[in-house]
């Protein structure tokens, strides 16, 4: 997997400790020379409370390499200012591209004077941690889903990486709770969507002018009203898993859009939960996955075990 690592913006404190890394070494181990005398669990916690910044980005992992030349500072005082964010988690971030967990109810982009949106909050945290650049979205989710994004820090790299999508993407995989009961173990759905201009997608069986796409999809737990599946997405399409679990007769639970106009609690029950692409500079495979919401367990009715839950 790429480095996770969280970019939190911490407290300035005179006392910091700043140093240049001599000779390649691991993060954790060269907080430990600095501070002379520090137990590995101190060092740890300063790392998970973003007081340490590796040429001007906070860096929490304990195993990031440095480079020879690398300017390291350390602040044993450091407070999360972003950490708790209740709408995303930045789970891996350098000069060239950021990848979010975003929760349901965020907008990928903005729509309108003070949407709630991911653009938006990204650019607010690039401000905080000093860097000079915007976000651009590669990839969007609808609002009511939550999950794993990319955004591009300039728009090279997104014009880069959306140039050959297919070529750039590894893999896309998602969950969801789904009303009914499956009548087979996995399928795979194709049909031919449209946008309407109300904003919802028509699926066809046929080739009627539409944008042709395909969901594979694979059984993982059942219920008596309701079914957990992995779903993987052959085609990239607006709506998608939506709308083709809904011709299928078994719509995401919480879909009041496509599905029924009745609502399990909070959420509609869609997450992102793994993503793997090649990085646009570097070629390197990156590969991230996030837990399942323990909100899915709750509506499916089931004590979920095969998958760590959040």
């Amino acid at each position: 997997m790429g480095r996770p690592h969280d970019h939190r913006v911490p407290r300035s404190d005179d006392k910091a400790v700043v140093r240049e890394v001599k000779q390649p070494d691991k993060l954790l181990n060269f907080v430990m020379h600095c501070l002379d005398g520090i137990s590995r669990n101190k060092a740890k916690s300063i790392l998970s409370h973003g007081g340490v910044t590796v040429d001007g980005l906070v860096q929490t992992h304990v195993d990031y390499p440095l480079d020879e030349g690398s300017i390291v500072k350390i602040n044993r005082h450091a407070r999360l200012s972003s950490a708790n964010n209740p709408y995303y988690r930045i789970v891996y971030e350098d000069r060239w591209l950021v990848v979010v967990d975003k929760q349901q109810g965020v907008l990928s982009m903005p729509v309108g004077a003070g949407s709630l949106n991911m653009k938006t909050l990204l650019e607010r945290h690039f401000v905080e941690t000093h860097q000079h650049c915007k976000a651009h979205v590669v990839h969007r989710l609808d609002a009511r889903t939550s999950g794993l994004m990319v955004y591009a820090k300039s728009i090279d790299v997104q014009q880069q990486m959306t140039a050959d999508w297919h070529a750039t993407i590894i893999d896309r995989r998602y969950v969801a709770v789904v009303d009914g009961v499956m009548e087979q173990p996995q399928g795979k759905i194709e049909s031919w969507l449209h946008d309407t201009p109300s904003r919802v997608v028509v699926s066809s069986p046929v080739d009627d002018g539409g944008k042709w796409a395909a969901t594979e999809w694979e059984l993982v737990e059942q219920a008596e009203e309701r079914s957990l599946l992995f779903l993987h997405l052959v085609t990239g399409r607006k709506n998608q898993i939506r709308v083709h679990m809904a011709d299928i007769g078994h719509p995401v639970t919480g879909d009041g859009k496509y599905g029924k106009q009745t609502d399990p609690g909070s959420r509609m029950c869609l997450h992102a939960f793994k993503l793997a692409f090649h990085h646009p500079i570097t070629g390197e495979p990156l590969f991230f996955e996030t837990p399942i919401p323990r909100f899915f367990g709750t509506v499916l009715h089931a004590k979920s075990t095969f998958y760590p839950q959040k």
